[in-house]
């Protein structure tokens, strides 16, 4: 008995010296794997350096609220993938399609977590939103929320008929003025903006509001109350910058007028947003049953707090109140400016349409109208710049070093314009998109959506709602722009590429004669 105790014991020992021994080599194995590709991608050349000066780096070249613009004229110098110091922190900028897809796609897994500003994380509630979010559990949690109820394709099947309504109510109002004021010239952004917050309302909290008692703010807000507070100035405060995102070393050293501003901001959507659940809530207790957003996360998402679930119905509502508005006010301001391809874009809706109304089914027959929307993206992306990501690890792109550390930012507006990708990108020429080597039916022609694991959520009803809109209205009116409005008076202004100015154009009904 003790001679088989003796044995057993001998046995775990072995055992155990093997599982170790085994354990230290793989070890071993790892971290000499780990050196070689470190090896490796420090044998690469480092990245172009543009020259800037000591400890600010190039923080003057960007004082500009376009550094998007910025950096395709360093591009020009410098190439398609360059370095800039801002303050304690190097970016890699990227301009071109390949090697912004190479950072999105294949090096994802190096680049995938967020750098936001401090404006960004106390708006976005440190990361609490879709867009925003780190690549991890959370972000794949509330993305699968997002696409199920908003905008997947069978949420787009479901919400269609709130599209329809916003499309009549739209058309009724360019409708009216042309009626009663044909000889002036009408406001595109007013109309377009008020649909477009009314669908994003109906879709997040079922109704569209026309105002509300917020009791932290102790006063009924009206629609364009709740607009600007929900939309407009978030959008503004996005754009705030704090020095300490340059020097974190200094964090400590309060900067009252940027944190005042911003949690003033944070504040006011806070108490909007309470008070738009708690009137939602209210109808829901009263067994009406509404197909919205919020309805979905309280009944499907209850791992989700209050603060989160607040987040993630404001995200739907700014992101589809606005980025889809820039695109089609630009697309309008295209054709308005360019009486012969509007003219091509009539005809074609004429061929497949004749006198019914466009419907979302015969998008994919409009193969000019398509190309319209693309072109518009391209020439005016609407999100010019991928928030900055943060390289966890060593890795490479563009046939560079990139050590980890470093931030990258990903510059659409520079991958849509890169002369070496686009023939004369500076033009708007919608043809472009009717070349064979474009697949009808892909929404991702552009660098706009972004690629890969992080692609725009909102892509599929980006172009339901801006396509269906442009060819409606091409088919309604010819629109011809207000004196005033020529291509070197135009400038954008916000976080997205807004036009400074509301477009303002002159309509006249198709049915009447020249």
């Amino acid at each position: 008995m003790d001679n088989l105790r003796a044995i057993h014991q001998v046995v775990q020992t072995e055992t155990f010296a093997t599982s170790a021994v085994v354990g230290v080599l793989s070890l071993l194995f790892l971290l000499f794997l780990k050196l070689r590709v470190r090896d490796k991608h420090s044998k690469l050349p480092t990245v172009p350096a543009v020259p800037g000066l000591p400890v600010i780096g190039n923080l003057l070249q960007l004082k500009e609220r376009k550094p998007y613009k910025t950096f395709v004229q360093l591009a020009e110098k410098y190439g398609p993938i360059y370095s800039i110091k801002t303050g304690a922190f190097t970016v890699i900028v990227l301009n071109s399609v390949q090697v912004a897809k190479e950072a999105m796609v294949t090096r994802f897994p190096s680049i995938s977590t967020r750098a936001l500003s401090n404006a960004l994380k106390v708006l976005t509630y440190d990361k609490c939103m879709v867009a925003t979010s780190d690549y991890n559990d959370f972000h794949k949690m509330v993305k699968r929320h997002i696409l199920t109820n908003v905008l997947g394709a069978n949420a787009q099947k479901r919400h269609r008929s709130h599209r329809e309504t916003m499309m009549e109510n739209i058309s009724r109002q360019f409708q009216e003025h042309v009626k009663t004021s044909s000889a002036s010239a009408v406001n595109f952004r007013n109309i377009f903006a008020s649909e477009l917050f009314g669908l994003a309302l109906k879709q997040g909290m079922g109704n569209n509001v026309e105002s509300v008692y917020v009791e932290e703010l102790m006063r009924t807000l009206s629609r364009e109350d709740i607009y600007k507070i929900l939309v407009l100035d978030v959008m503004e405060g996005a754009l705030e910058v704090d020095w300490r995102d340059f020097f974190p070393y200094l964090k400590w050293i309060p900067n009252k007028s940027f944190e005042m501003k911003i949690q003033k901001m944070t504040f006011r959507r806070k108490a909007v947003m309470k008070a738009l659940m708690n009137e939602q809530k209210k109808q829901m207790a009263s067994a009406k049953e509404v197909n919205c957003y919020l309805e979905y996360l309280l009944s499907e998402a209850k791992e989700l707090t209050e603060e989160q679930v607040s987040m993630l119905l404001w995200e739907t509502i700014i992101e589809t109140s606005d980025t889809t508005l820039v695109t089609t006010e630009w697309a309008m301001y295209e054709l308005a400016k360019d009486k012969r391809r509007q003219n091509r874009l009539y005809e074609e809706l004429q061929n497949v349409c004749g006198f019914e109304k466009l419907t979302e089914d015969k998008l994919s027959k409009l193969p000019y109208l398509g190309a319209v929307f693309h072109e518009t993206l391209r020439k005016h992306s609407p999100a010019p710049m991928v928030p900055l990501r943060y390289v966890q690890e060593d890795t490479q792109l563009g046939g560079y070093h990139i050590p980890a550390g470093s931030q990258i930012a990903i510059n659409i507006y520079g991958c849509n314009m890169d002369k070496n990708q686009w023939e004369n990108p500076e033009q708007w020429m919608p043809e472009r998109f009717l070349d064979e080597k474009y697949d009808t039916m892909d929404l991702y022609k552009t660098m706009a959506f972004g690629a890969g694991k992080r692609v725009c959520a909102g892509s599929l009803q980006a172009m339901l709602i801006s396509c269906t809109a442009i060819g409606r209205l091409v088919q309604e009116f010819e629109w011809k722009l207000n004196e005033g409005e020529e291509e070197e008076n135009v400038d954008t202004v916000g976080l997205t590429t807004h036009r400074l100015h509301p477009l303002q154009v002159k309509l006249k009904p198709r049915n009447q004669s020249n």
